[in-house]
């Protein structure tokens, strides 16, 4: 596999301290010849999604996951069901595409959460949700003005949106070094883990045929076929989709190669906190929660009364990237939040999102190979829009289903190639600076 990282940032050791539930052991390997219909690559919400649809459909389908379902992102994340998906703010969506186009992709976004909900519940999967949508927290007086403009983009398109002041947060228990806040009615928290293996379950149960441990080393394409080999098997399908996100690698397929970037997101969760803490930190409110930087903090209380605080970053990970990682992530969360500076920290783990080039989600053809599609790069809030993309990428290559059109453009390339990840050094170093200043 051509990768971007260090082999580490592949192995089980980033995600050795995750607090969420482990991925399922009880998939089988694929070994020896099989066929079906439809192969699907990665063992993800996308990918599971996709799997769940098409098996209940009717539809042949195999899924082959390097690890286990939920091992990468969908397993590790914080466990935001939430508006979102793109690399862009909706008052810059709007501006990028077009007030048509924005509004297209902003009802996906809600459509998505729906789908989410739906699923927990036709399917019967217990995932701790909790949270009445979500509020974004202006780390500096001059971003409330983004926060009004967001929360009336929102407004317009059916989602009930509040601007609350700093004094309104404190009295609902959101306290901290914040300037205000936009409360978005829309989402809820779960735990990511459970929901990942609840959408396994249920794929399984569909019909579809779930192997783990499988990663594909190569596919081939001639005629209308695909072939898929791993370790110790091939499988032949008809139809292919991709859904590896921040975990692909550039040979599988080639077509994809230099199509997505991934960064790296690092979680810590705290031991369970007593009112009295809660109170002195004067957070005790368990809405999800994330504050007004590109280079964003995002955190909520847990329904144990854990802490969970992230932050994207970090430009290699090798074993000591991430004890630097945890260092810095326990630095910022004491910070902005000095009442529990004294808290253990019991849990730390890191992922990767997934970046396009045009910051968009992407859901389409691959180029070049009849039949083949990718639905990857939620740009760290993929809980809905990669469900939602998985279930719709499904449609779209059983039946030409449509995709709105920001997100069906073909995957462009980064420049540099191989090499793109050296762009994240100047642009993190840039987006630092903006938060600061």
């Amino acid at each position: 596999m051509r990768r971007l990282y260090a082999p580490h940032a592949y192995t089980d050791a980033p995600r050795a301290g995750c607090f969420w539930a482990p991925p399922p052991d009880d998939f089988p390997t694929l070994e020896g010849e099989a066929e079906a219909e439809f192969a699907i690559i990665g063992g993800g919400y996308a990918g599971l999604s996709a799997a769940l649809e098409l098996a209940g459909r009717g539809v042949s389908v195999t899924l082959l996951e390097a690890h286990a379902p939920g091992w990468g992102a969908s397993g590790r994340n914080g466990g935001f069901c939430c508006l979102g998906g793109s690399g862009f703010g909706h008052g810059e969506l709007a501006r990028a595409l077009g007030k048509t186009a924005a509004g297209e992709m902003i009802r996906t976004e809600r459509a998505a959460i729906d789908l989410v909900a739906e699923l927990l519940e036709t399917h019967a999967i217990d995932a701790d949700r909790h949270s009445n949508g979500e509020v974004v927290l202006a780390h500096r007086p001059r971003a409330m003005a983004g926060l009004g403009e967001e929360g009336e983009i929102l407004a317009a398109h059916g989602i009930e949106t509040r601007l609350l002041s700093k004094a309104a947060l404190t009295e609902r228990g959101m306290g901290g070094p914040f300037h205000g806040g936009l409360h978005v009615r829309a989402g809820f928290a779960l735990e990511p883990g459970k929901y990942a293996r609840g959408l396994a379950r249920a794929a399984r149960l569909a019909g579809a045929d779930i192997r783990a441990h499988s990663p594909v080393t190569r596919i081939t394409h001639k005629g209308e076929r695909f072939t898929l080999a791993t370790p110790r098997g091939i499988l032949t399908a008809r139809k292919l989709i991709v859904a590896t996100n921040g975990y692909s690698s550039d040979d599988i397929p080639p077509a994809l190669a230099s199509r997505y970037l991934p960064l790296q997101s690092n979680i810590i969760v705290t031991r369970p906190l007593g009112t009295a803490e809660r109170e002195a930190a004067g957070w005790s409110n368990d809405t999800m929660a994330y504050d007004s930087r590109i280079l964003l903090h995002y955190f909520r209380l847990l329904p144990d009364g854990r802490f969970l605080f992230g932050r994207r970053g970090a430009l290699t990970a090798g074993p000591r990237a991430q004890a630097r990682m945890r260092h810095t992530v326990i630095r910022h969360f004491r910070r902005m939040f000095p009442a529990w500076k004294h808290v253990e920290v019991e849990h730390f783990w890191s992922g990767f999102v997934s970046l396009a080039y045009d910051r968009l989600p992407h859901i389409a053809p691959i180029e070049g190979w009849e039949g083949a599609f990718a639905a990857m790069n939620w740009h760290g809030n993929g809980v809905a829009m990669a469900t939602w993309g998985g279930r719709q990428v499904a449609r779209a290559a059983l039946d030409g289903a449509p995709v709105p059109a920001a997100m069906a453009r073909p995957l462009p390339r980064f420049p540099l190639g191989r090499a793109r990840r050296t762009l994240l050094y100047p642009a993190l170093a840039w987006y630092a600076l903006r938060d600061r200043f």
